[in-house]
């Protein structure tokens, strides 16, 4: 039991938006080196993502045990960063106001805002970004963190676009010879090249659809709605109101473009009896072969 108790105070300390040396994690829950290491091949075995940066070590919060906890309250890191963008708006005398900022700064790692080091960083590796962008040069992206694929490597890349309120920008890779999106406070530093792009061709522009899922394609999508599920579209997802336009008998038409069929999908299996999905022909053929598999289980 005094294990799993060790085990758990870690996994909090490690999550509560702050970057620790392993000998402050030791002292903060009584444990040798040996054990400590021990803990954190414990985590990344069981599907953890632990980052170690520059001596110190958290949890990441995309990790799939957190996802998995909080997948259906969670925010978007789109949506707590417009969030907190808010909040910094919003009237600093309000207590409750507080209390959210540091709450949106813990739960998603918003050291943007938090670490003072860590933003001039960011700053930094934004403004040399901008500069190669605007001169149009290649750039290596040095010891970039990867947390899909657990790594840390240099990128070489041709930037084109900023996302996100500038937290992300949109690269061409080289090596991949594909367009991908970089977090910039996963990158170490920015090195820029005296190389011009060569593959301008290929760079596409991204779209995100209002279920907040992005890609370079869109996917046209057409419904024929009642008055439940236009209602509760337009409540949950109110930039949705100017892809509607009225049929007879209480229905309406939704013409929309999406960036994937998983979140129009997730709305339309939920209210499957008031929805009558008109087109495209492959979002169609996603929705039988989801029905099909919930009547297979």
């Amino acid at each position: 039991m005094e294990k799993l108790s060790k085990e758990l105070k870690l996994m909090l300390l490690m999550t509560d938006g702050h970057d620790y040396t392993a000998a402050t994690l030791c002292q903060q829950i009584g444990t040798t080196r040996r054990q400590l290491y021990n803990y954190l091949r414990f985590f990344r075995e069981n599907g953890f993502i632990v980052v170690h940066e520059s001596s110190h070590y958290r949890l990441d919060t995309n990790s799939p045990f957190f996802q998995e906890i909080a997948r259906s309250v969670n925010f978007s890191d789109a949506e707590a960063t417009f969030m907190h963008h808010l909040l910094e708006a919003a009237d600093a005398k309000n207590p409750v106001v507080g209390i959210l900022k540091r709450k949106l700064e813990r739960f998603y790692h918003l050291r943007f805002y938090t670490d003072t080091r860590f933003k001039a960083h960011t700053i930094d590796i934004l403004n040399k970004l901008r500069d190669a962008i605007h001169h149009r040069h290649t750039v290596c992206l040095k010891d970039y963190s990867s947390p899909h694929s657990r790594s840390v490597s240099d990128r070489v890349v041709e930037p084109y676009m900023f996302l996100n309120d500038n937290l992300d920008v949109r690269c061409y890779e080289l090596k991949s010879h594909s367009n991908k999106t970089f977090k910039l406070s996963r990158i170490g530093s920015v090195e820029v090249y005296d190389a011009p792009w060569i593959h301008t061709e290929r760079h596409r522009q991204i779209f995100t659809d209002i279920f907040m899922f992005s890609s370079e394609l869109r996917l046209p999508v057409s419904l024929r709605m009642g008055q439940l599920s236009h209602n509760l579209m337009i409540e949950e997802y109110p930039a949705s109101a100017d892809a509607f336009s009225p049929d007879e008998s209480d229905h309406w038409l939704m013409n929309i473009d999406v960036a994937s069929y998983v979140g129009i999908g997730r709305f339309v299996l939920g209210l499957y009896d008031d929805i009558e999905v008109l087109g495209g022909d492959e979002f169609k053929n996603y929705i039988q072969q989801k029905v099909s598999a919930m009547h297979t289980r």
